[in-house]
């Protein structure tokens, strides 16, 4: 159960001072009744309205981003712009976090939320959650360096990483499978083979799998399938 007034003002719409002013002018309803005490408590799951439009009471934000290029994966840089630029102002003022990191010049999925015991969850090395990737080369694919994935490359600092898949598509094309998140680890992998990455994108992220209907720059909230599949893989 939570105040009414904390409730709104979580959505990042409004101040506390702003949704308490919306709740006493009669302008909120909870459950399809007018509410005008902002002390009143409300459990997860009450449907709000505030002028007759209706705002997630959800503490938790969950969105899929088709990243573009040229954008980092961070909350805020001092000389870079971030994924969170393209989210409308209300979401930015929530909390929302990449959960995991694409480089700046790799696009595709990319999970951004405020809830971060699920990030933790994805994130933990020990988890080993798969991610694939479409991988351009330049050069052309052999089956030595799917083998080489399949028992672990290692990379030119010692790192030995763990087997991973690479799936041809073409001569210089493939899906890449991995079960760990090292620091460039598809273009480190990739050049260890003499091959270096010109292109990069993130098809998947564990159970989550990339809404091929979003273009680059574009996001959407996770389904509530998807949350749950995440929740609990």
């Amino acid at each position: 159960m939570e105040r009414l007034d904390k409730i709104l003002a979580n959505t990042g719409r409004w101040s506390r001072k702003e949704a308490a002013e919306l709740i006493r002018a009669g302008r909120v309803k909870a459950d399809g009744v007018v509410v005008t005490r902002r002390e009143e408590k409300f459990p997860a799951g009450a449907l709000f309205q505030v002028d007759g439009e209706t705002v997630s009471g959800d503490r938790y934000v969950y969105l899929m981003l088709n990243k573009p290029a040229g954008l980092v994966s961070a909350t805020e840089d001092p000389r870079e712009e971030t994924v969170l630029s393209l989210l409308p102002g209300h979401l930015r003022r929530v909390g929302l976090f990449p959960a995991g990191r694409l480089d700046k010049d790799t696009v595709g999925l990319l999970l951004l939320t405020n809830d971060g015991a699920l990030a933790h969850d994805l994130l933990a090395p020990k988890r080993h959650v798969d991610k694939t990737y479409l991988v351009r080369v330049d050069g052309v694919l052999d089956g030595e360096d799917e083998k080489a994935f399949r028992e672990g490359i290692t990379l030119a600092d010692g790192y030995v990483c763990l087997p991973a898949g690479l799936e041809r598509l073409g001569p210089s094309e493939a899906v890449v499978t991995l079960h760990e998140g090292k620091y460039h680890q598809i273009k480190r992998m990739c050049a260890a083979r003499g091959k270096p990455v010109v292109f990069l994108k993130r098809l998947t992220f564990g159970p989550l799998a990339l809404d091929e209907t979003l273009r680059e720059g574009e996001w959407r909230p996770l389904t509530e399938g998807e949350v749950k599949r995440l929740q609990q893989r």
